[in-house]
């Protein structure tokens, strides 16, 4: 039996598309409209078996009366032109009721759902655990009296004198320039200020990028996380003797999150001359004091901590490019702001400390002119490597150090809880990291925060990532791209940001894995704890139920408090009895994340159903399943399900809602069953063994595929292929090891895809000229072929020239290449 592995991998390099309408940002809705969308399957779809049945049916008016009013509102809510308005407290207030009268029309409906698929599911006898009746009519009137308050809001807020609207909070939104306010981290500040390790290299490259010939305007970026040392190493050039002989006149800014034109003027003139008087100088006139000290002179300015394009956009028109050799540096924490300032310029990223270098820093700051004790030395190291490679952390750290005794159990334990150090400074690490997270726009702060359910130190795959966030409803259609190519560009914008570190790329470039900084980590889970955004375990285990009651019901009582629907996400690291996570009320707990490696889940999940009724995302990846549940058919409202099994049971292709199945299994392969094609919401396939997959009775919607085996040899591989409806959305499509002679297949087949990879099919005489008329086709891939496969590449690269499709890229990978195959020879 022969594998053709299908697989996917991301491929836009674009950078995030924020769909704005005018008034808002429909991005901070995109749960709202996943749920619309299982609105439209519930009134019109007629091919689903699990909805295709009388009970469903008869509630169709009902479900078509809700999608009216979310979609009037939604209307509502993007189709007004004054922004003002929607800083507005009481607008604000009414967007949150929305957001949260959704979420609870969506609990009733998904009630109702499941009440009726436990009354005819042939396993159990439990259909009095929900009410098979459907009730909207509370959710439908509480959706057209925010209307017409926000209506209403929105006329007082047009009566309004502008001197009286004190209602409206401070715009410190990434796209949105407030009022000057320089940022109070003087402590954290002056923790950096000094730090000069490991940064050599790094100054040498800048002062010579600067000192450079070349007469016009140029600027040089430093770019990094928060706490990495970019004003260190852009205050060690701006000082380096070289730099302060070679320029005339040398300024500096900060510019901060917020700024103010008059506060930028006068600080870059301070900086120039400390004896002007500025202080009664208008706008005007500090320009044209700061324009004579410049004109003509080859100046040198230092932009610090710059956020936005905006900002640099009106920063910019300050300093005039006379040809005499001027430059300005910038630090950021955005890729994004470095490109748009200076797209050909030098953006230098600045890299984490090695664990030598953080040691010698670590060293430096603690014992100052002393050396540091032979027996403190290894526990030294390890407190050092703790704080993977951040100075600000090997600062804060060292200041603790110098405070405490130099016994060595102390500085033993002090490794253990290098975390616990750093979030006590109050001024110190996470405050400067929470900067960043305050300057996230809005639809990726849900993103942001996931992060903090990843197991500490874990490699992150990116695609798995995001096919979380898909089920989360965290990204929002945008009608031009597929989910998974926008969820791209929300893990790009947070690497771009640097809140996320690429440790691997594909082939193609894309990310692989991704890491988060343990401080980054740390500040996403103390964010979360603010915005009660998960319900995290973790040891120790003792008293675990009353911990994990109280703090459901602490969710629950703000729930009362503030009249607004919680939904609740779990994480947990270790094994826990599924009794302390239920309750009797009303089920709120809609992700449920395990990462230890115990089948507790499932032992008894028929029992305690109604807890878990909900769920929408379940990952048991972790933890092996002796014997599948036939329960867990029961949650038709997953989303997401990755769990690890030795039989494929048949039941699972009853959860429609399933968009992304991932499966892990012991055996080296599984057979699919034949209906698998009823997950009509299926996009993505995958397993670690071979999926055997039988006749589909119906298209499917996938696209992608992993590990997945359609049959033996050259007859059964053709077949499965002459049926051109099966993978009309497949992007990418890997043979490998095939002891194939022929391939037939042709654009009619793959539509869609975007790369073709052959690797080791070493009898596989060609490929088809007809992939290369496939309109997305963007690379082919080949690794180990036959002569006559390098001759048909070429004849595509020629026939594709001929129509003046020079995109398509063609890449062979000549280390295991046969002697007889043709080396390339450009």
């Amino acid at each position: 039996m022969n594998p053709v592995h299908l697989i996917y991998k991301e491929f836009s390099k674009e950078p995030t598309f924020q769909f704005f309408t005018r008034g808002g940002n429909k991005m901070e809705y995109a749960h709202v409209q996943m749920f619309m969308e299982k609105l439209k399957q519930l009134i019109y779809s007629d091919d689903i078996p699990m909805i295709n049945n009388p009970s469903i049916l008869c509630e169709r008016p009902q479900f078509q009366l809700l999608y009216e009013e979310l979609d009037s509102m939604m209307q509502t809510l993007f189709n007004h032109e004054d922004q003002d308005l929607y800083n507005f407290e009481k607008v604000r207030k009414l967007k949150k009721r929305f957001k949260a009268t959704a979420e609870e029309a969506e609990d009733i409906v998904d009630i109702f759902l499941s009440a009726v698929y436990c009354r005819y599911n042939e396993y159990f006898t439990i259909s009095d655990v929900f009410q098979t009746s459907l009730n909207l009519e509370d959710v439908i009137r509480s959706i057209k009296s925010i209307k017409v308050e926000f209506m209403t809001a929105k006329i007082d807020h047009m009566k309004m004198d502008s001197s009286q609207r004190t209602d409206r909070l401070p715009m410190k939104l990434a796209s949105v320039a407030g009022t000057s306010n320089t940022r109070n981290l003087v402590g954290s500040k002056k923790a950096v200020e000094k730090i000069v390790v490991g940064i050599d290299r790094d100054a040498e490259i800048i002062r010579d990028k600067l000192v450079e010939d070349g007469k016009h305007l140029d600027v040089v970026s430093i770019v990094g996380m928060g706490g990495l040392g970019k004003t260190t190493l852009a205050k060690k050039v701006f000082t380096d003797p070289y730099v302060v002989y070679h320029f005339h006149v040398r300024g500096w800014v900060t510019v901060s999150q917020t700024y103010d034109k008059r506060d930028l003027l006068i600080q870059v003139l301070s900086s120039i001359d400390k004896q002007l008087e500025l202080e009664e100088a208008t706008n005007s006139q500090l320009h044209e004091k700061l324009h004579k000290r410049l004109n003509r002179q080859k100046y040198l300015i230092v932009i610090d901590d710059i956020w936005s394009k905006e900002a640099w956009d009106k920063l910019k028109l300050f300093f005039p490019d006379d040809n005499t050799g001027s430059r300005i540096v910038l630090t950021t924490r955005l890729t994004e702001v470095a490109s748009h300032a200076k797209s050909h310029g030098l953006i230098h990223h600045l890299q984490h400390l090695s664990d030598d270098e953080s040691w010698k820093l670590l060293c430096e700051k603690a014992f100052q002119e002393d050396e540091c004790p032979e027996w403190l030395i290894e526990p030294g190291k390890q407190i050092a490597k703790n704080c993977h490679g951040l100075p600000l952390s090997v600062v804060v750290m060292a200041g603790a150090l110098a405070k405490e005794a130099r016994s060595q159990d102390l500085w033993v334990k002090i490794s253990c809880s290098v975390h616990s150090y750093i979030a006590s400074d109050e001024k110190g690490c996470l405050e400067t990291i929470a900067l960043s997270y305050h300057h996230l726009p809005l639809h990726l702060r849900d993103c942001f925060l996931y992060l903090g359910g990843i197991p500490e130190d874990s490699w992150i795959v990116a695609r798995t990532l995001i096919l979380l966030w898909m089920a989360e409803g965290f990204i929002q259609d945008d009608g031009c791209r597929s989910l998974e190519e926008i969820g791209k560009g929300y893990l790009m914008d947070l690497v771009d940001r640097n809140l996320l570190i690429v440790e691997e790329l594909y082939i193609t470039g894309d990310v692989q894995f991704c890491k988060v900084h343990d401080l980054v980590r740390q500040l996403s889970v103390e964010k979360g704890k603010e915005e009660n955004f998960f319900l995290k375990i973790e040891p120790p285990s003792s008293g675990l139920c009353d911990i994990i009651g109280k703090q459901i019901n602490k969710l629950r009582n703000r729930k009362k408090a503030i009249t607004t629907h919680e939904q609740c996400r779990v994480v947990t690291n270790q094994e826990i009895d599924i009794m302390s996570l239920c309750r009797q009320s009303t089920p709120n707990i809609r992700s449920l994340l395990c990462n230890h490696r115990k089948t507790t889940f499932t032992d008894n999940i028929s029992k305690f159903f109604r807890s878990f009724a909900l769920l929408r995302v379940l990952n048991l990846e972790r933890c092996e399943l002796i014997d599948f549940s036939p329960s867990l058919a029961l949650l038709v409202h997953l989303r997401y399900l990755e769990i690890w099994i030795s039989l494929f049971p048949s039941s699972i292709c009853n959860l429609w809602n399933l968009q992304s199945l991932l499966v892990r299994t012991s055996s080296s392969s599984m057979l699919l069953p034949s209906s698998i094609s009823n997950l009509v919401n299926l996009r993505h396939l995958g397993c670690n063994a071979d999926l055997f997959l039988p006749s589909i009775g119906k298209p499917m919607k996938l696209e992608s595929i992993s590990n997945v085996v359609v049959g033996v040899g050259v007859d059964n591989f053709k077949k499965y292929f002459p049926r051109e409806e099966q993978f009309q959305r497949l992007k990418i499509l890997r043979l490998e090891e095939l002891n194939i002679k022929q391939l037939e297949a042709s654009s009619i087949n793959f539509p869609c895809l975007k790369e073709l990879e052959v690797v080791n099919c070493v009898d596989l005489e060609e490929i088809p000229l007809e992939l290369g008329d496939i309109s997305t086709l963007e690379c082919i891939y080949v690794v180990n072929c036959c002569a006559s496969l390098l001759v048909s590449l070429q004849k595509i690269r020629q026939e594709q020239d001929v129509v003046g499709n020079y995109e398509l890229e063609i890449i062979v990978d000549e280390r295991n290449m046969p002697s007889c195959v043709p080396r390339n020879d450009d």
